[in-house]
């Protein structure tokens, strides 16, 4: 084969590589979130990891394993619900990092419980973590990230934000509205060399379904094609093309993880 022709071959495939791109990943320290930092990590990024007061081990051990890697990697801890604390972190990790190429918005908590008994503050504290923080935090990296013409901003969106799921009313209305943030900003910035797109995961094997009784989780498998939860590596691959130059023509989009759960 000539060189002309391995040259024109070698641009028809996909390339996965985030070498030399800095990431952010919000609630990087467990689960989902690891998994991401991970998978970016592994494909050539440096990664800052946000977690909360109480992961802060967590992240740092998840720093430890990416440096392993050969990249480098900065925990910072903040508590994405209150608005002062995120634009601390934000104005830290603009100072250590300089610039954030991939904006992984994976932060999120639970308040669960039927909506005739659900107080405010279980409303505010899953909105003001899982969607208002989305808010503020994009807002500090996205026009840098136009402003250079090239970025991604990844929402970590759920299942639930699609078709509900009893007992989790505010979980759902964060989790939609990510959506709808998700498409409105891939819009205003699909001229300027961003993307901006959500994943969907369906029950995936973290944290948040360890107080989850059996009889529930069966009854979710049972629903669910494939017949297992899925892995958060699953949900890291995802993220991983999405961040990826081979992507760079998806925006506005929900990739949906779920097994076949909703289709």
């Amino acid at each position: 084969m000539t060189v002309a022709l391995r040259e024109a071959a070698s641009n028809l495939l996909p390339i996965f590589s985030v070498l030399g791109k800095k990431a952010f990943v919000t609630g990087g320290s467990r689960g989902i979130g690891r998994a991401c930092a991970l998978t970016l990590a592994a494909a050539g990024a440096d990664v800052a990891i946000g977690s909360s007061a109480a992961g802060v081990e967590s992240a740092e051990s998840v720093c430890r394993e990416i440096r392993e890697l050969g990249r480098r990697a900065e925990a910072y801890a903040c508590d994405v619900g209150t608005r002062g604390a995120v634009k601390t972190m934000c104005a830290r990790v603009t100072e250590e990092f300089e610039t954030i190429d991939i904006l992984v918005n994976n932060a999120g908590v639970t308040r669960d419980g039927l909506f005739r008994k659900m107080d405010r503050e279980a409303w505010d504290t899953v909105i003001n973590t899982n969607l208002n923080s989305v808010f503020e935090i994009t807002q500090n990296f996205i026009e840098p990230m136009a402003a250079r013409g090239w970025g991604r901003v990844i929402n970590i969106s759920s299942i639930v934000g699609q078709i509900g799921n009893f007992g989790q009313a505010n979980y759902a209305a964060a989790k939609a509205g990510l959506i709808g943030l998700t498409k409105t900003l891939a819009r205003e910035y699909a001229r300027k060399g961003v993307t901006v797109n959500a994943i969907a995961p369906g029950f995936v094997k973290t944290r948040m379904l360890d107080g989850v009784p059996d009889k529930a989780l069966q009854s979710v498998l049972d629903i669910t094609p494939v017949g297992r939860l899925g892995e958060p590596m699953e949900i890291g691959a995802s993220v991983l093309y999405l961040a990826s130059p081979s992507a760079s023509f998806v925006t506005g989009h929900v990739l949906d993880v779920n097994g076949g759960m909703a289709m």
